[in-house]
């Protein structure tokens, strides 16, 4: 009896474990890879899956997400015998899962090893100047060359990238004073231009200021003309208007004659022909009002002429010839000439 109960329980323990290894659950974003007798038979997608308890075995569960994998540092000689290090990362994702168990042992490793050959490949038939400039052709020639081989593998390359590129450092050191040099050079250029660029806006903001003060200064002017113009047609008018006679334009001539005497550097004062003909006037004037008190009346018809030290050169008689200028005889009125102007220095007593 008791045999018998112990056989029950190793049966029930064999069911056990065979209903337990038969059941399978497949997370998300995996596969499994099914062996059955050790010859692969199907690929369990994600869920829970159902196995022949010891004929079927589960040989490797897959990553089938895009995956990231950097690799260290790998020295590279360019064209022109430089060494540089660069850094690579690889995205890639497994589209075949049998092939990728099947056909290669470690395809992590493969990946690896290829993208160094592939970029020595590449790198090795560029200068350094090019390979620091040219990291999309590099990504995508890597890029091409790996999809094509890991294709076999049940593999995708999506995308391939750069991380680093450091050349040596006395190279960076040269590359840095370079940069410099270039960007002195940039900044003098650019310093040159705005001070040409000032100097050409100054000149041409005088040149309209200048312009511009030139047309006031013209119109001014010619408001100026407009308005003398003006006032001495008023006051030719006022004359006509009034009929002003001689005697009151004789004494208005005199009124301007001291203002030919201002200035203490006036030495020598000329004396137009014009003024025996005004004293003329002024004297006719007086005799027919009546004369001053203490001046003699003088002939409207006798011309009044003086000397250089202010005497009087007309006669006592006013029947007689005028005399002072020799025997020449009084000039008719209205006739004038530079040689009839009186000459008075102011020097002589």
């Amino acid at each position: 009896m008791d045999a018998a109960i112990i056989v029950f329980i190793l049966i029930a323990i064999v069911i056990g474990v065979s209903l337990f290894q038969s059941v399978r659950i497949v997370g998300q974003g995996t596969v499994a890879v099914i062996e059955r007798f050790g010859r692969y038979t199907r690929t369990l997608t994600p869920g829970l899956r159902i196995l022949m308890p010891v004929v079927d075995r589960v040989r490797a569960i897959i990553d089938v997400r895009e995956q990231v994998v950097p690799f260290p540092p790998q020295p590279v000689i360019t064209q022109d015998n430089l060494t540089v290090s660069i850094d690579t990362v690889i995205y890639f994702q497994v589209t075949d899962a049998r092939a990728a168990v099947y056909q290669i042992t470690n395809y992590i490793q493969a990946i690896e090893q290829l993208t160094v050959t592939t970029l020595r490949n590449i790198v090795g038939g560029m200068d350094l100047e090019r390979t620091l400039t040219s990291r999309d052709y590099i990504n995508n020639e890597l890029r091409g060359v790996l999809d094509t081989v890991t294709g076999n593998w049940g593999i995708r390359v999506s995308r391939v990238e750069l991380k680093a590129v450091e050349p040596p450092a006395s190279i960076q050191d040269s590359m840095e004073k370079q940069m410099r040099a270039d960007r002195d050079r940039r900044a003098a250029i650019l310093s040159a231009e705005g001070f040409k660029q000032s100097q050409i806006l100054t000149a041409e903001g005088e040149k309209q200021a200048a312009v511009l003060r030139a047309e006031g200064e013209a119109k001014a002017r010619a408001l100026q003309a407009e308005g003398e113009a003006a006032a001495i047609r008023k006051v030719f008018e006022a004359i006509h208007e009034g009929n002003a006679d001689n005697q009151v334009m004789a004494y208005q001539y005199l009124q301007q004659l001291p203002k030919i005497a201002e200035g203490g550097s006036n030495k020598l004062w000329i004396i137009p022909s014009e003024f025996g003909k005004a004293l003329e006037n002024v004297g006719g004037a007086l005799g027919r009002v009546g004369g001053l008190p203490g001046m003699p009346s003088v002939g409207g018809d006798q011309p009044l002429t003086t000397n250089g030290n202010g005497q009087s050169l007309t006669g006592g008689d006013s029947q007689g010839p005028a005399k002072g200028r020799g025997d020449r005889p009084p000039r008719q009125r209205g006739a004038s000439s530079p040689a009839d102007d009186v000459f008075f220095n102011q020097d002589e007593d």
